[in-house]
């Protein structure tokens, strides 16, 4: 007979846990055996005495058991199914981009991502910004888009991975979120729930990343892989920089059309193209269908130049609801806000220091987040034209610019925005965009 609290003893007193008891535990999650109560015994005793490889895989695979599980075979897809997933940041909008070059290469990407937590965007909620666009569309209909489309990009939906849920909203509460395993299983439950042959993760590192220094972040990253590896899903990651905005622009219909100019050529910015072009050649180079990151370059350059690539996020946005004239004619649906004014430099200087996270909290504060899980989002507002670090300024010039709902949210983001920015006269070396591959 199964105990709760014999299991968690176990591993709070450092013995190993198998396989069994583990799934056993999991089972108990979901059908309400075990208790809050027990759930963040667990959760604490793993946040002081870790999980060993063997049993973080355990827990990923019962956890990705514990609901529906997508399988793939019955759409008779002629390509490997693959995905990216990021610990999230500020002007991250790479997903947008990803998921139509890699399934403009051949691949499938049926992509469950989530809302903006603390001071990140979310991805949902940029497609929430794009009028009719269904990001919680039935199992069914999920499927159909990948297949026809190449790429979907939706929820979460209440079939995936239930135990998770449950233990991440009581660990959400107890203080033992930053658990390294925890986080883990968490994120690879949910992918190995949509059936994924390969994974490519992108850990953020810096200011505006969720892991709170370079050596946790690479401990989640090295982590994830190992994990995910162990699972039978092929996973990489890579470290990119989070020490400032990776788009020029942050908020929900702005990341979007951001993206639209990035897909169409209109405007590709620099470290959002490195970032981007990095994590989509390894998923070809780690799916096979590309034989190294030379060739995997090559074939996305060419679907970007084509038109091919811009072609399946328009054919993503019409197959799940949106317009489908959005790429022709983006201003006619993508809100604006009613206020814009400029964020000046108080002292002349070169950029030395962002705080990133301050400017994620600064599109919160001006109603591009959320403060509680139930507030409505405002998917105009946010900020545009960053100023990125290492550029010189002069007094008064902008630092970038704040589009808000009022004049009074409108000054009060501007002093942030001014606030996180530190200027200097001889600057400091600008971060690496990508500081390294895990494998």
């Amino acid at each position: 007979m199964f105990l709760p609290q014999e299991f968690i003893r176990k591993k709070r007193d450092r013995q190993p846990l198998d396989r069994d008891e583990i799934a056993a535990f999991v089972r108990g999650v979901v059908d309400g055996s075990v208790t809050e109560g027990q759930v963040s015994a667990f959760a604490m005793a793993v946040y002081f005495n870790d999980l060993s490889v063997d049993e973080c895989v355990a827990i990923t695979l019962a956890q990705r058991d514990s609901g529906q599980v997508l399988d793939w075979s019955a759409q008779q897809l002629n390509g490997p199914v693959v995905d990216k997933h990021s610990t999230g940041g500020v002007g991250d909008l790479t997903s947008l981009l990803l998921g139509p070059m890699i399934a403009a290469c051949g691949a499938y990407v049926p992509m469950i991502s989530g809302r903006g937590l603390g001071h990140t965007g979310g991805t949902l909620d940029k497609l929430n910004s794009i009028p009719g666009y269904n990001v919680t569309p039935g199992t069914d209909e999920f499927q159909r888009v990948v297949r026809d489309v190449g790429v979907a990009i939706i929820g979460q939906t209440e079939q995936l991975a239930p135990a998770d849920k449950r233990v991440y909203a009581i660990r959400d509460i107890t203080a033992t979120v930053e658990s390294v395993a925890m986080i883990t299983a968490s994120i690879l439950s949910k992918k190995l729930a949509a059936g994924l042959g390969g994974l490519v993760m992108d850990v953020k590192v810096g200011s505006g990343a969720f892991m709170p220094t370079p050596e946790k972040s690479l401990e989640l990253a090295r982590s994830i892989v190992d994990v995910g590896n162990g699972a039978g899903m092929k996973t990489t990651a890579l470290l990119t920089d989070m020490n400032q905005s990776l788009a020029p622009c942050a908020g929900n219909a702005l990341e979007v059309a951001c993206a639209i100019d990035y897909l169409t050529g209109k405007s590709r910015p620099d470290r959002l193209h490195e970032v981007t072009m990095a994590l989509a050649a390894q998923m070809l180079v780690s799916s096979g269908i590309a034989a190294d990151d030379t060739q995997a370059r090559v074939r996305l350059q060419a679907v970007l130049d084509s038109g091919a690539a811009v072609e399946r996020f328009a054919k993503m946005v019409a197959a799940l609801g949106g317009p489908v004239d959005l790429i022709d004619a983006p201003a006619r649906y993508l809100t604006k806000a009613q206020i814009r004014i400029p964020v000046v430099a108080p002292v002349a200087g070169r950029v030395e220091r962002i705080d990133c996270r301050a400017l994620g909290m600064a599109v919160v504060g001006l109603g591009g987040g959320r403060v509680r899980a139930e507030d409505s989002i405002d998917y105009a507002v946010g900020l545009s034209e960053l100023v990125p670090l290492g550029q010189r300024v002069d007094v008064g010039q902008p630092l970038g610019f704040v589009h808000a709902g009022s004049a009074g949210k409108a000054a009060h983001a501007a002093a942030m925005v001014q606030h996180a920015y530190t200027l200097s006269e001889t600057g400091q070396a600008t971060p690496p965009t990508i500081y390294r591959i895990v494998q």
